[in-house]
């Protein structure tokens, strides 16, 4: 019988490189190459920049979204462009201008609140006297008188003739002054100028207007016609026969004679008006005794 001293020192030695398996341990799964792991494709707006890792780009997309505000619930909607055409609503326009007749307030003439008197007064007795002895035929009118208007004659007189041999057609309504003024200018200025221009004596003078209640042509003040202080004087006619008319483009002839009645008549009268001078006055002379400053005249 050995001794256990013996049997240890016959048993066989076991190589060292051999391991020994543990009983009941799983073995680990081989694990896959790094190569062989499918990556996915990053999408084009989140693809990362070159040199930046793929872990910094889930970063900063993480930071972009925390960092992202949230959309306001109603949109604002713009305010509107103002029209280029309108100005500005805190540009102040500038005022306008008044028509130059609105900028000074005409006062009503004087004239227009005269009415007869009981007894007529000593210039008018002395005007009617002075008509007689110059051969002029006239009749007494009754009082003319608007006072919506303004138009005003307290004692107007029929005109049937400017002196002896000499008519005016068709008569006319006027005051005495301008009456005599007519009768005295047709007697010293147009009667030596027919003899001399046109070799004949003057039979009638032709008048377009005198009395007429209204305003001046283009509004304003009153014409002097509204006071029976003016007479348009459109043709005159020869003891021939012959008529010169008053217009824009007379014969050379007439145009003398016309010319030196037009001439002569700024002195005697305060206004002046003919052809040439506006559209109105084309077609006849307008003669008048309009109060003016200093005794002045007007002639156009």
């Amino acid at each position: 019988m050995l001794s256990a001293g013996s049997a240890l020192a016959q048993a066989p030695e076991l190589p060292e490189t051999v391991p020994v398996p543990e009983l009941n341990q799983p073995q680990p799964a081989q694990e896959a190459a790094p190569a062989d792991v499918p990556i996915p494709e990053p999408r084009p707006a989140d693809g990362p920049k070159p040199d930046q890792p793929a872990t910094d780009k889930m970063d900063q997309q993480d930071q972009h979204k925390e960092a992202r505000p949230e959309p306001p619930a109603i949109a604002p909607t713009p305010s509107e462009k103002p029209a280029e055409a309108e100005p500005p609503a805190a540009t102040p326009k500038p005022p306008e201008k008044p028509a130059q007749a609105q900028e000074k307030e005409i006062p009503p003439d004087p004239r227009s609140a005269s009415v007869p008197q009981e007894n007529m007064p000593d210039e008018e007795l002395a005007c009617r006297r002075r008509l007689k002895s110059m051969g002029v035929d006239f009749e007494e009118r009754k009082a003319e008188h608007d006072a919506a208007v303004g138009c005003s004659i307290p004692y107007p007189i029929a005109l049937k003739t400017l002196g002896k041999s000499l008519d005016i057609h068709p008569e006319t309504e006027l005051n005495c002054q301008m009456a005599e003024a007519a009768a005295r200018f047709a007697a010293n200025t147009i009667q030596p100028a027919a003899k001399a221009e046109l070799g004949a004596n003057l039979k009638s003078v032709g008048q377009a207007s005198a009395y007429v209640c209204r305003p001046r042509h283009g509004g304003g003040k009153l014409s002097e016609h509204a006071f029976g202080n003016a007479l348009d004087i459109a043709s005159f006619t020869l003891s021939n026969g012959r008529r010169i008319d008053v217009g824009p483009v007379p014969p050379e002839k007439d145009a003398k004679f016309l010319n030196a009645v037009r001439k002569a008549a700024c002195g005697p009268f305060k206004t002046v008006l003919g052809p040439g001078s506006d559209t109105d006055h084309s077609q006849h002379l307008h003669l008048d005794l309009a109060p003016r400053r200093n005794g002045g005249a007007f002639c156009q």
